[in-house]
């Protein structure tokens, strides 16, 4: 019987399931949004609203090695920063729910079911240089005419 077991199997190893996942969160917490498969988005959304959980901890330290033991990789320090400094001080009000998943169409060629997951209600900083390179080229088709 299957009582109390928890998490999807995702039909891989132990070891490929759990590199899979921190690399999965590591391209969340850089890109803020990304595209995956259902049962890859629903078992991810628990695994990453954790370490934003440990991002929140008033002892920086030990949360920062909580997140460093998840996240394995190169990046992982790159991670927990960026966790540490930016994540998880917007979300310092809100008690959990940090992800949400967005389903969109199915995948031409196998029809798998696709969806987004994005952070809820993350402020992200825009490129002001964008904005001022857009505004310079109005200025200067305004004075050619």
């Amino acid at each position: 019987m299957r009582h109390l077991k928890r998490g999807r199997k995702l039909n891989r190893t132990r070891s490929h399931r759990l590199a899979m996942l921190s690399n999965m969160a590591s391209s969340l917490v850089f890109y803020k949004r990304i595209r995956t498969t259902l049962p890859k988005a629903k078992t991810l959304s628990p695994f990453v609203e954790r370490l934003v959980t440990y991002s929140k901890h008033n002892d920086k330290l030990h949360g920062r090695r909580l997140i460093l033991s998840k996240i394995i990789g190169k990046n992982s320090k790159q991670v927990a920063n960026v966790l540490m400094d930016e994540i998880g001080p917007q979300y310092t009000t809100r008690d959990g729910g940090y992800t949400r998943i967005v389903k969109l169409d199915n995948r031409k060629n196998d029809n798998a079911k696709m969806c987004i997951i994005e952070f809820v209600n993350l402020e992200v900083a825009t490129n002001d240089n964008e904005a001022t390179d857009k505004e310079e080229g109005n200025k200067k088709e305004d004075i050619k005419k």
